[in-house]
């Protein structure tokens, strides 16, 4: 079961993950695994992947990573990550460092680039098994479809496409394939996190069993969608979650890792969000991404306070379900011992 923590930065203009401005990034990791978790979601941009200069690294802290590209910093901290008993995923968060795209290309990254990119990495990392998996696109919304045909919009073709060029450079890899905000039933939900589509049209690579479905869940703080207004709420959580994503695991179909929720904790309504979707993913035993770390999500906060050191002890007691007691730092011998990609579930 993967239990990861996104910590992000390498998707923004310093092409570097948030916090080496005041922390190290062993420190980081080291509490991080201490919290139990198992992986580290990376998002990177693919301008920073060509980039030549990274910024938001103090130098004092952090004098190993000055004057690194963001591709040798990206190096690094797979690096650290292993020493720390860690292992990674790759996100391709955003094709450009300012704004997330709805498809996977834009004028600036076509497809092709894309691929190109995702192929590279796969070969990069091919001899390391830290890097156990690429979240191809981050979020596909708006026009992104499910299997409706059309190259221009159908993700589930595009992400076809690049899953079979990641493992033909690398058939160990987990292709992490995030859903979309509308599905073909009409049903609307949040961006990348609608697979109900997937039960007709699933993604069938050239090497099996390596695609693992990834949506998106957040409470109402982030945005009041319909359902939290519902009288049923919360109690009616776990049967839309089931309809959108959770029949994959129920049903025996794919794997699932549930890329992203997270939430500041300030409301009752957050509150009831958060218990009830770590009692459902602790039951149907599903893997994870919590967003993030980083205390400057706008949207959810994150782990730690804005000294990127003191714990956020109220998240991290309504995760602990999910992390247990924290993670012991496995030997290299254990580490060794087992291909971390084959134990999603």
């Amino acid at each position: 079961m993967i239990k990861a923590v996104a910590w992000f930065g390498m998707e923004t203009p310093g092409c570097a993950p948030h916090g080496l401005w005041q922390i190290g990034l062993d420190d980081g990791l080291a509490q991080i695994a201490s919290f139990g978790f198992t992986t580290i979601r990376l998002p990177f941009s693919n301008a920073c992947l060509h980039g030549s200069t990274t910024d938001g690294i103090d130098a004092r802290t952090n004098p190993e990573l000055v004057g690194l590209t963001p591709l040798q910093l990206m190096d690094r901290v797979v690096a650290r990550a292993k020493a720390h008993g860690l292992t990674v995923i790759l996100d391709r968060h955003r094709p450009d460092s300012s704004s997330q795209s709805p498809l996977w290309y834009t004028a600036e990254v076509t497809e092709e680039q894309w691929i190109d990119d995702w192929r590279m990495l796969a070969g990069r990392y091919a001899d390391d098994p830290t890097v156990i998996g690429v979240d191809l696109h981050n979020e596909p919304h708006g026009e992104a479809c499910w299997g409706c045909g059309d190259r221009r919009r159908d993700w589930a073709a595009a992400a076809t496409r690049a899953g079979n060029a990641v493992l033909a450079a690398n058939p160990h890899l987990l292709v992490i394939i995030e859903g979309v905000e509308d599905s073909g039933d009409g049903g609307v939900t949040w961006w990348g996190g609608g697979l109900a589509d997937v039960r007709e049209h699933p993604v069938r690579l050239d090497v099996a069993h390596r695609v693992v479905y990834s949506p998106h869940d957040y409470p109402a703080s982030v945005h009041p969608q319909s359902w939290f207004a519902d009288p049923a709420y919360p109690a009616n959580l776990p049967g839309r979650w089931d309809r959108t994503w959770g029949y994959l695991v129920t049903e025996n179909i794919a794997p699932v890792l549930l890329g992203e929720f997270g939430t500041r904790l300030q409301t009752t309504s957050d509150g009831q969000w958060l218990a009830t979707l770590v009692t459902y993913l602790d039951t149907k035993k599903i893997s994870f991404a919590y967003w993030s770390f980083n205390p400057n999500s706008g949207d959810t906060g994150g782990l730690v306070t804005d000294d990127w050191v003191t714990p956020q002890r109220d998240k991290l007691e309504a995760l602990r379900p999910l992390l247990g007691g924290g993670a012991p730092m496995p030997t290299q011998a254990a580490a060794a011992a087992t291909d971390p990609r084959l134990e999603l579930r």
